[in-house]
């Protein structure tokens, strides 16, 4: 699996087809797709930077061992939380422009402390560490459905 540094390129090479679409493979089209995984990116940091590592508490996830471990998210099983469905106004430009912010959001994760965490609704607590490999499992899930769409 790809790195979020490797992901965030590929990413950016389906902005020119932002606006394709396949009913038969997603309801969305492909820049839904992107928009989206840049938010939850985004989002994500933001929210990992915010933490107290102190309040970190380590505990087994049977949902997010699964997860983590065939490093796939099931495709319909869950819905995004408002927070990162995109608006209707997207173009090759606010992509560009949420690409750049993406990128800047990364190299910030990467500074936080180990045990900063972001709660997921499913997994739970997810520290530093975990929380970047939900970001990679979650981003190539959305891009194998760009893929699917573009075939």
């Amino acid at each position: 699996m790809k790195n979020l540094d490797a992901i965030l390129p590929e990413l950016a090479n389906y902005i020119a087809d932002y606006n394709q679409s396949n009913q038969a493979i997603s309801e969305v089209a492909v820049g839904w797709h992107l928009e989206h995984s840049l938010l939850v990116i985004k989002q994500i940091t933001a929210t990992v930077a915010q933490s107290e590592p102190k309040l970190y508490k380590s505990k087994f996830n049977t949902a997010r061992f699964f997860v983590f471990l065939s490093k796939t998210i099931p495709r319909g099983k869950a819905k995004a939380p408002k927070a990162v469905i995109p608006s209707d106004n997207i173009t090759a430009d606010s992509l560009q422009e949420s690409l750049k912010n993406t990128y800047q959001a990364v190299t910030y994760l990467k500074d936080c402390e180990a045990n900063q965490y972001f709660m997921h609704p499913f997994f739970g607590q997810l520290n530093k560490k975990q929380t970047i490999k939900f970001l990679e499992i979650h981003t190539e899930h959305h891009l194998k459905i760009i893929r699917d769409i573009l075939k």
